[in-house]
C-alpha cells in the first residue's frame, strides 16, 4: 500500500484553507492530493499533474480534483490550459510511487527482473538504449554525475565488455554486471545494493532528464504562485536537494520557512522506510 511521505508535515506547511487552490505536480497515487482536498472544501480545487499517463488513468475522480497528464517542466503551460488560478500552494514530491517501483514493470528497481525501461511514459529513450548504445565515457560521466558512484569507470567498462557479447535488456542482467565490477568486501551484499541503487538512480535521471526538468518546474512554480503562496518540495537524494536548496536561497521572491530541511521522525520511518531519505523544504512567495 502506498504511503505518502511526510503527509502531516506537508499539510501543516501548506496550511490549506477552504476555497483555496493547490497544484500537486507529481500526484502519483494521490496521497497528498486527497489529504489537501479534504482541507479545502467547499469550493477548493487541486490540479494534479503527472508525467506518467498510467498513473493518471488509475486515479478515481473526486470532487474538486482536476487531472493533467504532463511534465512539471511545462507547469505554466498546463496551468494556463486548465485556466487554474489563483494558486495558493504548489507541491513537488520527487519520489517514485510504490506502484511505479513494484508493479509498473519498467525496471525502476534492481530487486525485480524487468525490462530496462526506466521511463515514466512511453517516450523513446530507455535505459536499455543508454546501456547498449551510449559511449563508455558518457556512461562514466552519468554514473559519476548522477549516481555519485566511485566505481563508475569499472562498471562502465564491464558494461561495454558485456554488451559486445549480447545485448543488456533486463535489470537482473545489469545487476550481475555491477556485481562483477565491484571489488569484493566483507559487507559485499550491502555494498552491491548501494552501488546498484546509485547506478539505477543515474540511469533514471538520465532517461527522464529529471534534474533539468526540476529546475524549470521550480522557476515556473514561483512565477505562478500568488503572494504568500507556499512552495513545498520533497526530495530523496542529494542531487535533487542541492538544486532545491540553492534555488530557494538564490530566489529573491521566496522567503525560506525553515533553515534546515524537515525530515521524518522515527515513528514515520518505522511505518514507511522510504521516508528515511525524504527532505522537505518550504518557500513562501513574497
Amino acid at each position: 500500500m502506498h504511503q505518502p511521505v511526510l503527509l502531516d508535515k506537508v499539510i501543516d506547511c501548506l496550511n490549506p484553507k477552504p476555497g483555496e487552490n493547490f497544484v500537486d505536480c507529481t500526484i502519483g497515487q494521490t496521497g497528498h492530493a486527497f489529504a489537501i482536498l479534504k482541507q479545502i472544501q467547499p469550493n477548493g480545487k487541486v490540479l494534479g499533474i503527472d508525467a506518467d499517463s498510467e498513473a493518471i488513468k488509475r486515479i478515481k475522480s473526486q470532487e474538486g480534483l482536476i487531472l493533467a497528464h504532463g511534465n512539471f517542466k511545462d507547469l505554466k503551460e498546463i496551468v494556463q490550459k486548465k485556466s487554474f488560478k489563483p494558486i495558493n500552494g504548489i507541491l513537488f514530491d520527487l519520489g517514485l510511487s510504490s506502484w511505479q517501483i513494484e508493479e509498473s514493470g519498467r525496471g525502476f528497481s534492481f530487486r525485480r527482473d524487468e525490462p530496462l525501461l526506466m521511463n515514466y511514459d512511453n517516450h523513446e529513450l530507455t535505459a536499455e538504449i543508454v546501456i547498449n548504445q551510449w559511449p563508455e565515457e558518457t556512461l562514466i560521466e552519468i554514473f559519476q554525475k548522477y549516481g555519485e558512484e566511485k566505481y563508475n569507470r569499472r562498471i562502465a567498462k564491464k558494461i561495454i565488455n558485456e554488451r559486445r557479447v549480447r545485448p543488456i535488456k533486463t535489470t537482473f542482467q545489469l545487476l550481475e554486471i555491477i556485481k562483477k565490477a565491484v571489488p569484493y568486501s566483507k559487507t559485499r551484499r550491502g555494498q552491491i545494493n548501494r552501488v546498484a541503487a546509485r547506478i539505477f538512480q543515474a540511469l533514471r535521471i538520465t532517461v527522464n532528464n529529471e534534474l533539468e526538468n526540476l529546475k524549470q518546474g521550480l522557476e515556473q512554480a514561483v512565477e505562478i504562485l500568488e503572494p504568500e503562496g507556499r512552495l513545498i518540495v520533497i526530495s530523496f537524494h542529494s542531487l535533487e536537494d542541492r538544486i532545491v536548496k540553492n534555488f530557494f536561497r538564490e530566489n529573491e521572491s521566496l522567503k525560506i520557512l525553515f533553515k534546515k530541511p524537515v525530515m521524518a521522525d522515527e515513528e514515520e520511518i518505522k511505518k514507511n522506510s522510504r521516508s528515511r531519505s525524504a527532505k522537505l523544504r518550504v518557500g513562501i512567495k513574497i
